[in-house]
């Protein structure tokens, strides 16, 4: 009896020594409704140092409590495991890890068998980038999804890096890092920020960075001394312009609904919407064309809004909608523009005619020739000056009972980067509406003809148009697919169409564009 009873005592030792050796944060996260084992190994790793109680928000103790015990506990070994010397929020760090472990598992339970571990990765050589970081005094932000080199460079008192500042680049190693990247990007000019986008399933990056300079020369020089760049032997990476695109195409939405109406019914699924912007029918101006695009404060807000949008289940006053990215605009830049002498025109109505537009127009200098398509216009000066006068007086003028808006016209981008766009947007709208049983194909949706056609029916549509965005978008409302492309302001013979692409032209690229804004261009022979 004796012995039994030392036994217990001992047994009773042991556990006051553990609970004597717990922080006092292990309280909380009990009180908190953590498991006591999971508690417990969050209890271990406040100890080492690696975490503290305070880094965890809310949202990581709930998942953690959410988790089964054994999923919960090697999901903070795996933490626990983790190199976290660049991790600036650990509680999004933990919450990605979590993130990783459920997509790991249900793929593991889809194929039958749990999924095996993953090889051991290569990671950064540190000493190399903590040398980088010393020079440079740039910081170094790691999460689950990207790894992120500066923003802003030390001691920047200028304004954010516009359009044109950025460049895509693909088709990188899968096992390289910033370390190998940033000194050859730096040898274009100053860079504002490099993200290499991760893969948490495979631990090694995703093929694929964006590197921000701080002005548009850096940026060009980079596409031409790095495209097509062999960054390892038999590796070469391609490198062109990239645009941030804040802006999403909104495709069958009630024609009948005004500008207000769309933002109001929009603001309600995601935060951050700027500005709604419609288009009148040309038959009807009280009816919109079927389609809007959305304004974003940020490419973030924007992809938020995309995935809240775009998963089928939302309507809008009943309807289905399909969600897209809009077009990103490629800016011509300022010598192109500058020797412009084309107007668009736009928000004409029935009435105005070819002839009262270059009776008009004629006021500030010689029209060569005035071209109109449905409701907006190209006119074609002799000179440049009195373009741009005529521009300048007559913007937003009343004419014909609406307001006039005149812009200099874009030069047109290259027809067969266009083609590809506009296929690839077909082959993805098909597969969206096919995913949604096909309830939403138009009856009357065309094939494809050869290259350099556009779709065979169909009316053209216009873009957004702010104060430099010109031209016809390429997406359909209504029940019908966008026509032919738009005639050239140059004559019958010829067509134009969209521009070029947003990040790149490679497979690792994230799939961007679709019915977005479009320049109004003009074409020359």
């Amino acid at each position: 009896m004796a012995e039994g009873n030392g036994e217990l005592l001992q047994d009773e030792s042991m556990k006051i020594d553990v609970e004597a050796e717990r922080t006092e944060d292990y309280q909380k996260l009990i009180e908190y409704g953590l498991d006591e084992k999971v508690a417990a190994k969050l209890d271990e790793i406040y100890k080492t140092g690696k975490l503290a109680h305070v880094d965890l928000d809310e949202r990581a103790l709930d998942a953690l409590k959410e988790f089964p015990v054994d999923g919960a506990l090697n999901v903070l070994g795996q933490f626990l495991d983790s190199n976290l010397e660049h991790v600036s929020n650990k509680s999004a760090y933990l919450c990605g890890v979590m993130k990783t472990y459920r997509q790991k598992s249900r793929a593991g339970s889809s194929q039958g068998s749990a999924t095996p571990a993953p090889a051991a990765v290569k990671g950064p050589d540190e000493e190399k980038i903590k040398l980088i970081l010393d020079r440079t005094g740039y910081t170094l932000d790691v999460t689950t999804g990207q790894r992120k080199y500066g923003g802003p460079p030390p001691g920047w008192d200028g304004s954010t890096p516009g359009a044109g500042c950025e460049v895509f680049c693909g088709k990188i190693p899968k096992d390289m890092y910033e370390d190998e990247l940033i000194p050859l990007f730096e040898e274009c000019g100053t860079i504002w920020d490099l993200r290499l986008m991760m893969d948490p399933m495979t631990g090694t990056n995703r093929g694929y960075a964006f590197v921000t300079f701080t002005n548009r020369d850096a940026a060009q020089v980079a596409v031409q001394k790095l495209n097509d760049y062999e960054i390892r032997k038999g590796k070469k990476i391609g490198v062109t312009i990239s645009y941030n695109n804040h802006r999403l195409f909104v495709g069958y939405i009630p024609k009948n609904r005004d500008r207000d109406d769309l933002f109001e019914e929009f603001t309600k699924h995601a935060p951050g919407l700027m500005e709604v912007i419609i288009y009148s029918s040309p038959d009807d101006k009280k009816k919109n064309r079927g389609f809007c695009f959305l304004e974003y404060e940020s490419h973030k807000a924007a992809s938020l809004a995309k995935r809240r949008l775009g998963t089928g289940r939302i309507k809008v006053w009943g309807c289905d909608i399909i969600v897209d990215w809009a077009d990103p605009q490629e800016e011509p830049d300022e010598q192109t523009m500058s020797k412009v002498k084309v107007l668009y025109v736009r928000n004409l109505t029935q009435d105005i005619s070819e002839e009262k537009l270059k009776e008009s127009f004629e006021a500030f200098g010689k029209v060569e020739r005035v071209k109109k398509i449905k409701d907006y216009a190209f006119i074609h000066f002799e000179d440049r000056d009195n373009a741009v006068k005529a521009m300048e007086e007559l913007d937003g003028k009343e004419m014909g009972g609406s307001n006039i808006e005149v812009s200099l016209a874009k030069p047109p981008s290259d027809k067969k980067k266009k083609e590809e766009i506009l296929r690839a947007r077909e082959r993805r709208m098909m597969q969206m509406m096919q995913v949604r049983g096909g309830s939403m194909v138009p009856a009357n949706m065309p094939l494809r003809g050869p290259a350099g056609q556009g779709p065979r029916t169909g009316t053209g549509m216009r873009g957004p148009m702010g104060r430099g965005d010109y031209g016809w978008p390429w997406a359909w409302g209504g029940g019908t697919w966008p026509g032919r492309w738009p005639p050239s302001p140059w004559g019958s013979g010829q067509q134009s169409g969209p521009g070029r692409s947003s990040r790149g032209a490679w497979s690792t690229t994230p799939s961007r564009p679709w019915g977005g804004s479009r320049q109004g261009k003009f074409t020359s022979r």
